[in-house]
């Protein structure tokens, strides 16, 4: 893959996407400024149809008014294959150097291939995976050229297979399995999950972040600045979860490798490479 390097990093470890209305150009420095680790301009859900065309060239005048640094962290939410409005958004874009684009409604591998196409090698995909047949294309989206990253829409998807959802959202957790084992046998950067729609509701954006984290994602969307702070902070390791996983190296470099005991419990390989995974997460 020719993606830039520094682009691919950013986005493979940021735990935070910030969503920002393609026609709010004032809050395209905001949003950078937020602290998230990514910042999607939404040509999509949140530009009205008779806006769509202005939404589309304001962001392409807002977005070449900003330096290198801060057009690595964009992401462009494009509208859908199928709608009027698709390849007029890949038209706009194919000449703009943007990082990545995120596939609404992602169904087909070839939808990717014809985005990547138009895109070029310098562009990274992120698969929304929103409905039923989505799912069923998983390993094949998963597996296209030039996808970094799984991304949930997890309230169309509920709409497309006529879920009414608790609030734990535990009628989605084989998708959501199956998101994360997809990610996995195709090598990719753990999925990013779906929003949490209560802007204010902060004990339940906690709750579900923390069930993100637990369920194998590695980040999730946001649509609120004030989301940014408790989603990262949910994403990263705890102070107790780092002490833990120096004390694991610590004592397995001791050991000089192998099977040994910390805190009365056995530590091996598949702990270790959890150590390991925390303290790299900690990194990022």
């Amino acid at each position: 893959m020719n993606t830039d390097e520094t682009t691919l990093a950013a986005l493979a470890s940021a735990s935070t996407f910030l969503f920002v209305p393609a026609n709010r150009p004032e809050r395209y420095a905001k949003a950078l400024a937020s602290g998230a680790g990514a910042v999607i301009i939404d040509l999509e859900d949140a530009i009205a149809p008779v806006d769509k065309q202005a939404a589309r060239q304001t962001l392409v005048q807002a977005v070449n008014g900003l330096d290198a640094l801060q057009r690595r962290r964009l992401v462009v939410r494009i509208n859908a294959a199928g709608t009027p409005w698709h390849a007029d958004d890949l038209a706009a874009l194919r000449d703009q150097g943007m990082g990545a684009v995120m596939v609404s409604k992602a169904e087909s591998a070839a939808t990717l291939a014809q985005v990547a196409s138009v895109m070029g090698p310098a562009c990274a995909l992120l698969p929304l995976i929103e409905s039923v047949a989505g799912l069923d294309a998983v390993d094949a989206l998963a597996a296209c050229s030039q996808v970094l990253r799984l991304v949930f829409g997890h309230l169309d998807f509920q709409a497309d297979a006529g879920l009414a959802c608790g609030p734990d959202e535990s009628e989605l957790v084989p998708v959501r399995l199956a998101l994360v084992l997809a990610s996995r046998r195709a090598a990719l950067a753990a999925p990013v999950d779906g929003i949490s729609p209560g802007t204010q509701d902060t004990t339940q954006l906690a709750l579900d972040a923390a069930r993100s984290r637990r369920g194998g994602f590695g980040g999730k969307l946001c649509i609120h600045p004030a989301q940014v702070a408790p989603v990262k902070a949910a994403f990263a390791p705890s102070a107790a979860e780092l002490d833990w996983a120096r004390r694991v190296q610590s004592a397995f470099e001791q050991a000089g490798g192998g099977v040994f005991s910390l805190d009365g419990r056995m530590v091996d390989a598949p702990v270790m490479r959890l150590a390991q995974r925390t303290l790299a997460l900690s990194q990022a």
